[in-house]
């Protein structure tokens, strides 16, 4: 298994820090960025389309509350199921910044603020 390395290319388009998730560790998942498969993740693409790093960087709206590509039904599950605040993500990436959010969530190995 990958050990957690603290890396701004492992922050998923979303605000999910890949570097902590336990597929990517396994060598089972390339991490958001490189995952060309992920082609149904409207957040991806938008932020691809934009020229995005991630979400936190969107100029377009001011509270990712209110994007409606980010808060899709399969977003909604996504979170659900992992039980995480994809949101608080980004906002701790827009208060922080990026390389302050990855060191915190590799120093506490994880890929989401809990909700």
């Amino acid at each position: 298994m990958k050990e957690i390395i603290e890396d701004t290319n492992l922050v998923a388009y979303c605000g999910l820090f890949c570097g902590a998730c336990k597929k990517y560790l396994k060598d089972r998942c390339l991490g958001c960025i490189k995952n060309d498969k992920a082609s149904w993740c409207k957040v991806r693409t938008c932020c691809i389309e934009n020229n995005f790093a991630n979400c936190a960087v969107c100029t377009e709206i001011d509270d990712i509350a209110n994007c409606k590509k980010y808060n899709n039904l399969i977003s909604r599950l996504f979170g659900l199921i992992f039980r995480s605040d994809r949101q608080a993500c980004v906002r701790l990436i827009k208060e922080k910044g990026l390389e302050q959010y990855v060191k915190e969530m590799a120093q506490n190995q994880i890929m989401a603020i809990k909700r």
